[in-house]
């Protein structure tokens, strides 16, 4: 059987023929739900569709790690760092603890998937429980210089990458078009600019969910954890990162910051 299959590259804007980095091994990460309600449309299309591509690669031999992850900590309500915890929110609602919360979405979640079908990833790691890796990280991006702390957070230097690299290349966006488009929020005066976003945020005292930090007791921000997860558990380079089109900017855009800021050009491989 031809192990020929082409595949749709957002990076490129086109479809390419699939090269594996290591001959006979694919390596596939995808981000995963955000676990405080029940599992909708959106998140049934990519379980479906890298279930699919995964059937496919061990159908025409390869031997695949497919990682997907669990979102417990670090979504915020609003877009721009700003608003409560998703998950936290929920508990304080319901008034349960927020890890309550999440392993009751978690067993809902992968039971509205195996309903349709889908198998289980082979590692499904939680954002919270690589918190170490996840500061670790961004001590790396500090020590590069692609960011800084303001009153405790971290924010990435948008400005200071995108000088040495380009920042929107997976999305298309640009730094002026940010500026033209961003508005100011209530409680973003520690950001140098609007468009940085948050590597670690120092926790408020009415947060629940929070850790000890060299800079502060806090939690990290919701695009670190898939940089930090799929290092961990498939190198620095693999093969395929995938997600709904929704993430492209601003999730995976940073993600791919993240990457390259941390050690260098390896990070721009998607």
């Amino acid at each position: 059987m031809s192990r020929a299959v082409y595949l749709y590259n957002t990076l490129s804007r086109q479809k390419e023929l699939f090269k594996p980095i290591h001959e006979g091994h694919v390596g596939i990460y995808v981000c995963g739900p955000t676990v405080y309600g029940d599992a909708h449309l959106g998140h049934a299309r990519p379980g479906i569709t890298y279930d699919v591509l995964v059937r496919l690669f061990r159908n025409l031999g390869y031997k695949v790690r497919y990682v997907r992850n669990i979102t417990d900590v670090g979504h915020l309500e609003h877009d721009a760092d700003e608003g409560e915890d998703k998950i936290a929110k929920k508990a304080r609602l319901e008034q349960l603890e927020p890890m309550e919360v999440v392993q009751y979405y978690t067993l809902r979640y992968q039971e509205a998937m195996k309903k349709l079908g889908v198998n289980p990833p082979s590692i499904e790691p939680r954002a919270s429980g690589h918190i170490i890796e996840q500061i670790a990280l961004v001590q790396q991006i500090l020590d590069n210089g692609y960011a800084y702390e303001s009153n405790g957070s971290i924010y990435f230097d948008v400005t200071k990458y995108n000088k040495d690299h380009n920042y929107g290349v997976l999305s298309g966006r640009n730094i002026e078009e940010m500026i033209s488009n961003t508005r100011e929020l209530d409680g973003q005066s520690d950001k140098r600019c609007p468009y940085d976003f948050a590597l670690w945020k120092k926790a408020a005292p009415e947060h629940i969910m929070h850790w000890p930090s060299p800079w502060s007791e806090g939690f990290p921000g919701g695009h670190l954890e898939c940089s930090a997860m799929s290092a961990k558990y498939l190198g620095e380079e693999f093969d395929i990162h995938g997600g709904g089109m929704d993430l492209m900017f601003p999730h995976h855009e940073c993600e791919m910051a993240q990457n390259t800021a941390s050690r260098g050009m390896a990070g721009v491989h998607y």
